[in-house]
């Protein structure tokens, strides 16, 4: 029988504001063809369908956008509301887990976990911590509890690499045997352009024949590290004078950019592209002689993988996710993050060699189709999935007020676990059942649970479930 999903994510395409968009459309579109059966609840964006299939994918969204307003928390609030709302009649179909995106649907996925007593996976792409380099204001806080919530109540928590797992353990506490990394994705056919494609012409537009293109994508936001980039592309123009930055992406460091070039200098070798839509995305990939994510963080990057995977050599900064996708030397060159010195002396040599671009592009490439294809990626997915539904059967889910018997229970309270006679040990298979806990018990700790922060107390024995 297929695993039926109900995958709760804040973007899904055609609403894009960062990776998490594309790696929930990839993942869900290669769990389908895996023969799972995945129904994504989303938010919308002006003029999309509030309902579709997306390749063997149900998509169906909530609302047009976020409402107009200055607070965040309601907003979120409301949009988890809105997801509630609409999955209440979709689990009369009967799903097998739930797999949640980042905190902005953490509410709606444990309130659907215990409502109908699903287990929880939770694919944590980013930290609030990590984004700030720390929490310094009460809304940064916030979001950082929303996200120790979320990891809490998961079964397991995905993340998206090893430098990723460190920092959420860190974070949040986590056992190892709770958190699993599986890499992002990419497929050739993302990023493809359609054939007769007057490439030329959209290069033209874009950098003179003669000039060597410098390719950068991201949301405009600190952490992405563009100022950075600046700083090093005034130095690249000391040694190749006719080099051009193409700055693809939109965000609230824009100004504040555009200011930047000004001051260096160097605005008329820069050009701000603004938000680029998928297929400018994909031209603009192809058209380029380098790319170039000077990110202070970066989970994963999967815009450098994207970048891989059509032969475009890379050059990134050494932080998270980045230094496990590029091979420094092999498939492109790894700098120090924040360092300009450095980011220019890595870009230099690809500006002024074609045949060094074209060794590491193609290394670059090979890596990206056979380590990085969604369908790697989604068959792992399936593995724990798997896993996981084979633990839930071995475990009885208990809804207990605190303090009070399973057989003296009136009604729900704080969801717990009572184990059955086997116990799941961590490498695929069961073993002998540890003596039976005392009446009324519940399992504690394990995959589910993980000991309280400072200052706070426990939701409930092994409410992680």
């Amino acid at each position: 029988m297929a695993v039926r999903v109900l995958m709760l994510s804040w973007e899904y395409p055609p609403r894009v504001v960062g990776g998490l968009a594309r790696a929930v459309c990839g993942l869900s579109r290669a769990l389908v063809a895996r023969g799972v059966e995945v129904t994504v609840l989303t938010l919308g964006e002006a003029g999309s369908p509030f309902r579709e299939e997306d390749r063997g994918v149900e998509v169906i969204r909530v609302r047009n956008g976020f409402p107009s307003s200055p607070d965040l928390i309601p907003t979120i609030a409301h949009f988890n509301f809105d997801l509630i709302q609409a999955a209440v009649p979709l689990m009369e179909t009967g799903f097998d887990l739930i797999h949640a995106h980042d905190w902005l649907v953490a509410y709606a996925a444990r309130t659907l976990k215990h409502g109908y007593r699903l287990p929880l996976v939770a694919t944590l792409h980013a930290t609030e911590h990590g984004r700030n380099q720390g929490l310094h204001t009460p809304l940064q806080r916030y979001i950082h509890d929303m996200e120790w919530t979320l990891t809490y109540e998961a079964w397991r928590v995905i993340l998206c690499s090893e430098a990723m797992r460190e920092e959420a353990s860190r974070l949040f506490h986590l056992p190892g045997d709770k958190t699993l990394v599986l890499p992002n994705g990419i497929e050739p056919d993302e990023v493809a352009v359609p054939e007769g494609e007057d490439l030329a012409a959209f290069r033209r537009a874009h950098a003179a024949p003669d000039q060597p293109m410098i390719l950068a994508m991201g949301r405009l936001v600190p952490e992405k590290g563009f100022h950075v980039l600046l700083d090093a592309f005034r130095l690249i123009l000391e040694r190749t004078p006719k080099a051009k930055l193409v700055l693809a992406g939109e965000g609230p460091q824009r100004k504040a950019l555009e200011e930047q070039a000004e001051r260096l200098g160097i605005a008329q070798h820069v050009y701000f592209k603004g938000f680029a839509t998928d297929p400018v995305r994909n031209r603009l990939l192809h058209v380029a002689d380098v790319a170039v994510f000077p990110s202070l963080y970066e989970p994963f990057g999967i815009v450098a993988l994207e970048a891989m995977s059509v032969g475009l050599p890379v050059v990134a900064a050494r932080s998270g996710g980045l230094a496990e996708v590029v091979e420094h030397g092999e498939t492109g060159f790894l700098v120090p993050p924040g360092d300009a010195g450095a980011l220019a002396d890595a870009l230099v040599p690809l500006l002024i060699s074609p045949g060094l671009r074209e060794h590491l592009g193609r290394k670059g490439q090979e890596r990206a189709r056979t380590r990085f294809g969604w369908v790697r990626v989604a068959e792992r997915t399936l593995e724990a999935y798997h896993r996981i539904l084979e633990e839930r059967r071995q475990v009885r889910w208990l809804s207990l007020l605190d303090g009070v018997r399973p057989r003296d229970r009136r009604a729900d309270g704080g969801a717990g676990l009572e184990v059955l006679p086997s116990r799941y040990t961590g490498d695929g298979t069961l073993a002998p059942a540890t003596p039976a806990p005392a009446p009324g018990a519940a399992a504690q700790g394990g995959r589910a649970g993980r000991a309280a922060r400072p200052g706070h107390t426990s939701p409930g024995p092994a409410s992680a479930s």
